[in-house]
């Protein structure tokens, strides 16, 4: 079986969007490297679907060639605040303690769930560029957001598909992996991100009018907060 030709004309890429900063950021990038980007999102049991939203509304303003939802529900893995309501959201953390272990917010193995499945519509779509906003610099603790990691799923990827065995690698773009928040919220802004439509809270409100209260304590919270302190660019965010 040979792989089939590679479309004339700009690259297609898979990105995962999920609504926040890091994600919109990267889509930004990979428009501005001459990528059409088709974006995944995934309703996958989480607290809130604001990010969801967030996702649509990125989709559009960056101008994504397409958008879609896939739904799993990975409340059934357990184990996290951010799929189990009984389970508290921790907030007021300071820095050192963010960075001391994995948070209760990490969801079992959900990059290497969604990377899998980015992969799966990649190839369908037979195109071998996937983009993802990972981050391991701001003391998210999670260990499916290393360097390590996303350079070991694009071998696996390339072992397990056709088109990899047919001679085309996956490449799994990671371009702020080494980035702080204030310099991912930088280069956002010189590419004109639309930072006021992103989500990052892990717990929000919802205003009388349906848009979300950032709760201003959660880590993701904090970590937004001082991104565009320490990046000297107003917040956008309407917190509680």
């Amino acid at each position: 079986m040979t792989a089939p030709p590679v479309p004339p004309g700009p690259p297609a890429a898979t990105v995962l969007l999920s609504g926040g900063l890091d994600s919109a950021t990267v889509l930004a990038m990979a428009r501005a490297q001459g990528f059409v980007c088709h974006c995944l999102s995934f309703d996958y049991g989480q607290r809130h679907k604001h990010e969801l939203l967030a996702a649509r509304a990125l989709a559009s303003a960056l101008s994504a060639a397409s958008w879609q939802i896939v739904t799993l529900d990975l409340r059934a893995f357990g184990g996290s605040a951010l799929t189990d309501d009984t389970i508290a959201v921790p907030k007021d953390r300071d820095e050192r303690a963010m960075a001391a272990d994995i948070p209760v917010t990490y969801v079992p193995a959900r990059n290497l769930v969604l990377l899998s499945m980015a992969v799966a519509f990649a190839e369908s779509r037979n195109c071998v560029d996937v983009f993802t906003g990972v981050n391991a610099v701001d003391y998210s603790g999670y260990p499916d957001c290393r360097p390590q990691f996303i350079r070991s799923f694009a071998h696996t990827a390339t072992l397990a598909t056709a088109l990899g065995t047919q001679g085309r690698a996956f490449t799994v773009h990671a371009p702020l992996s080494d980035m702080t928040k204030a310099q991912i919220i930088r280069a956002g802004a010189a590419l004109n991100v639309p930072y006021h439509l992103t989500h990052s809270c892990y717990d929000p409100a919802t205003a009388s009018d349906g848009s979300p209260l950032a709760c201003g304590r959660c880590d993701a919270c904090q970590i937004r907060r001082r991104g565009f302190a320490e990046a000297g660019i107003p917040d956008p965010t309407r917190y509680l």
